[in-house]
C-alpha cells in the first residue's frame, strides 16, 4: 500500500511539472506577439506547433491520472477518500504551495470520517421510521417462545422504548383494537426483566409517574450518586478545605446554590474518607439528600432540638454546626449497634453540645417530657425505595406488607415528635419530618394522618427547589397545605429519593376527633364502650329515644349483624352522636359509680360475715357452759 501511495505521489509530481512548463511555453510565445515582431507567420506557425504539443501532453496526463484513480479503487476501499484530492490537485491553481502527505492524509481521514458520520444518521433515521410504522405488541405464542430461552435483553429494551413512545401519543400510534392496558402490562413485564425489579415496585413506580418519566427513573437509579462532602464550619471553611483537598489530588465544585457548605467530588487520587483533614473533621462524607431536612429545620441559636433517629450522625453533626455548638441537641438512636458510630463522628466533628440516649423514639415525650423543646427533626426509619442506587436489594425485597409496616411506625413517630415540641417556643415549635422513600404511604398519607390527629399546619420547607407533594393519588384526597411538602427524585435533581416535611404546632392540646370530623373515631369510641346509650337517656327529643333504643338493640343483637346496624345507625342520625369530652366524662362518672357500689358491697359483706362469726361464737359459748 505504501510503495503504491508514493508511485502515485510521484506520478502527481510529474504531471504538474509537465503543467508548469507548457505554461511557460505560453507565456514565451505570447511575449513577441503583444510586443509586434515583423516575422509574425513564423512565429504562429512556432505557437501552433506548440499548442498541439501542449495539448497532447495535458490528455496524456489526464490519462495518467484516470488510470491511478482506477487502480486506488479497485486496490483498496480505504483509499477512496484519495480520489477527491486527486480533483482537488487537478481544480487547483498551478501556483499554489504543494501539501505535504500529512496535511494530505489528515484531510481524508477528515473525508472519510464525515462520509461514515452521514451513513450512519441515514441508517438511524431509517430504522427509527421502521420501527414507528411496523411496532406491534408480541404475541401471546411469541412471549411464550421467548419465555423458554434466555431474555434477549436489547430487544426488551428496544421494546420498552416502543412502548413508552406509543404510550406517550397513544390515539395516533397505537395498534388497532388492542387497549392500553395491554401497553401497560408489557410494559411492566419487560422493566421488571430488564431492570430487575419486582411486580410490586414496577406498578408503584408506574402509578407514581407517566410511563416516559418512569423509564428515567429506572434508568436513573442504575448509576450511583456523586459523592459529596459536607464542610465542618465549626472546624473549617469551604474555600480553604476545597484548596486542601485540590491539592491532594482531589477534582471537585461546590455542590450548587442551595448549599453553602457541600461539595461534589468527581475524582480522586486518594480515598476521600482518610486524608488527614477527614480524621481531623473538617468535612463529613454525607448524601446531598441529607443536607435537606436540616436545612429545612433550621435550628437557631442556643435551642432545644431532638434528633428522634440520629444515627450515624450526619444530620445531628449539622444541626451542632447550624446552632455554633449553643444549645442542647438530645440525638436519639434506638438501635444499639449504631450508637458507636453516632458517637464517634460527634467526637469527630468536634460537638460538644449534644447528648446521646438510645430509647424507642415512641417513648421519647415519657422520658423528655412533653411540651418541652423547641425543634424535633424526625428522619423516620422507612423502606428505603429513593436510595435503590445504593441497596439495589430494594428491588426485590419491598411489598406492600412491608410499606404498611413502615408507614405505621412513622405515624406513631410522628404523633411522638409533636407531642414533645413546644407549641408557644419564641423561636421554635417545628417538627420536620423526612424520609429516603418515595412511596405515597409513607410520606403525604403520614402528614394527613398528624394534620387530623394533632393541632399542627404544613408550613413551606424554605427548600428553592423539589417538587410539591401530592394532594390527591389515585383514589386517596390529601390536605391541600401538602403541596408545601418537598419530593425528590434520582431522574430529576440527580439526589437520592427523598420526601421533606416541615410542621408548625399551633396548640399544645392533642387535636381532636370531633374537631376534624373524623367518623371513624367516632365509631371507635361507640364500640369501645357497649353500654353508651344509657347516657344519652337524659334527653327528651324522640330522634335521640329511637336513636339510643336502636344503639341497645345492637349491643344486645347477634356479631354478625352488628356491622350493618352500625352502618345504618351512622347514616341516620350522626349529628346526635355525643362529643369525645362528653363520652370521656360520663366514663368517669361511671368507673366511679361502680367504685363505690364495690365498696359498698365490700362493706356490707364484712359486717355480715362479722356478726356471723360473733354469733356463732357466741352459740358455741352457751354450749359449753351448758356441758
Amino acid at each position: 500500500m505504501a510503495s503504491k501511495l508514493k508511485n502515485n505521489s510521484k506520478a502527481m509530481k510529474s504531471a504538474k511539472k509537465e503543467k508548469k512548463s507548457s505554461k511557460e511555453e505560453k507565456r514565451i510565445i505570447s511575449r513577441p506577439i503583444l510586443e509586434g515582431s515583423e516575422d509574425m507567420p513564423s512565429i504562429l506557425e512556432e505557437s501552433s506547433k506548440a499548442m498541439k504539443y501542449a495539448k497532447k501532453e495535458k490528455k496524456s496526463s489526464k490519462k495518467e491520472k484516470k488510470i491511478l484513480k482506477e487502480e486506488m479503487i479497485s486496490t483498496d476501499q480505504e483509499i477512496a477518500p484519495k480520489l477527491q484530492l486527486l480533483e482537488d490537485d487537478e481544480n487547483a491553481d498551478s501556483g499554489s504551495e504543494e501539501e505535504f502527505d500529512v496535511e494530505r492524509k489528515a484531510r481524508a481521514l477528515d473525508i472519510e470520517k464525515a462520509q461514515q458520520e452521514e451513513e450512519a444518521e441515514a441508517e438511524l433515521q431509517m430504522n427509527i421510521q421502521e420501527r414507528h410504522d411496523d411496532f406491534m405488541l408480541p404475541t401471546p405464542e411469541e412471549l411464550e417462545e421467548s419465555s423458554q430461552k434466555p431474555p434477549n435483553l436489547p430487544a426488551i429494551f428496544q421494546r420498552i422504548k416502543d412502548i413508552v413512545r406509543v404510550l406517550s401519543d397513544f390515539k395516533a400510534l397505537r395498534q388497532e383494537g388492542v387497549p392500553r392496558k395491554d401497553y401497560v402490562t408489557q410494559l411492566a413485564q419487560d422493566l421488571s426483566t430488564y431492570f430487575g425489579y419486582n411486580d410490586f415496585f414496577v406498578e408503584m413506580i408506574l402509578q407514581m409517574f407517566p410511563a416516559a418519566e418512569a423509564l428515567e427513573f429506572f434508568e436513573a437509579n442504575e448509576t450511583p450518586r456523586p459523592v459529596v462532602l459536607r464542610t465542618n464550619t465549626l472546624k473549617a471553611r469551604r474555600r480553604d478545605l476545597a484548596g486542601v483537598l485540590i491539592n491532594r489530588g482531589v477534582n471537585l465544585d461546590p455542590l450548587g446554590k442551595w448549599s453553602k457548605v457541600g461539595l461534589v467530588v468527581y475524582e480522586s487520587q486518594v480515598p476521600v474518607g482518610a486524608t488527614p483533614e477527614y480524621m481531623a473533621g473538617h468535612y463529613m462524607l454525607q448524601s446531598a439528600s441529607s443536607f435537606l431536612p436540616v436545612m429545612a429545620l433550621a435550628p437557631q441559636e442556643k435551642e432545644t432540638v431532638v434528633d428522634i433517629a440520629a444515627a450515624p450522625g450526619g444530620k445531628t453533626t449539622y444541626l451542632a454546626a447550624l446552632m455554633k455548638n449553643t444549645g442542647i441537641i438530645f440525638a436519639n438512636e434506638f438501635k444499639e449497634k449504631r450508637m458507636k458510630s453516632l458517637s464517634a463522628n460527634l467526637h469527630r466533628m468536634g460537638v460538644t453540645n449534644t447528648i446521646v440516649c438510645n430509647y424507642d423514639g415512641r417513648e421519647l415525650p415519657k422520658v423528655l417530657g412533653t411540651n418541652r423543646v423547641d425543634r424535633v427533626l424526625l428522619d423516620a426509619p422507612c423502606s428505603g425505595t429513593g436510595v435503590v442506587s445504593k441497596d439495589q436489594s430494594v428491588k426485590v425485597s419491598k411489598s406492600d406488607v412491608d410499606i404498611q409496616n413502615c408507614a405505621t411506625l412513622q405515624k406513631e413517630l410522628i404523633l411522638a415528635a409533636i407531642d414533645m415540641v413546644d407549641a408557644f417556643s419564641k423561636t421554635g415549635g417545628y417538627i420536620v419530618y423526612s424520609t429516603c422513600s418515595i412511596t405515597v404511604a409513607e410520606n403525604e398519607a403520614v402528614i394527613d394522618y398528624a394534620l387530623r390527629k394533632r393541632n399542627v399546619k404544613v408550613v413551606p420547607c424554605g427548600l428553592e427547589f423539589g417538587r410539591p407533594g401530592f394532594i390527591r393519588f389515585r383514589e386517596k384526597r390529601f390536605h391541600t397545605s401538602l403541596a408545601e411538602t418537598r419530593r425528590f427524585y434520582p431522574h430529576a435533581h440527580n439526589l437520592d429519593g427523598f420526601f421533606v416535611a416541615k410542621l408548625k404546632k399551633l396548640n399544645n392540646d392533642k387535636a381532636l376527633a370531633s374537631d376534624k370530623g373524623n367518623s371513624e373515631d367516632v365509631d371507635s369510641v361507640i364500640t369501645i364502650e357497649p353500654s353508651l346509650p344509657e347516657l344519652n337517656t337524659a334527653s327528651n327529643s324522640p330522634t335521640d329515644e329511637k336513636s339510643v333504643q336502636e344503639l341497645e338493640d345492637m349491643i344486645k343483637s347477634p356479631s354478625e349483624n352488628v356491622s350493618t346496624k352500625k352502618k345504618k345507625f351512622f347514616r341516620k342520625d350522626l349529628k346526635n352522636l355525643p362529643s369525645k369530652e362528653e363520652i370521656s366524662k360520663l366514663r368517669e362518672d361511671k368507673r366511679e359509680a361502680l367504685r363505690k357500689e364495690s365498696k359498698r358491697k365490700l362493706s356490707s359483706d364484712f359486717t355480715s360475715s362479722h356478726v356471723e362469726a360473733i354469733n356463732a361464737g357466741e352459740a358455741k359459748k352457751k354450749k359449753h357452759k351448758k356441758e
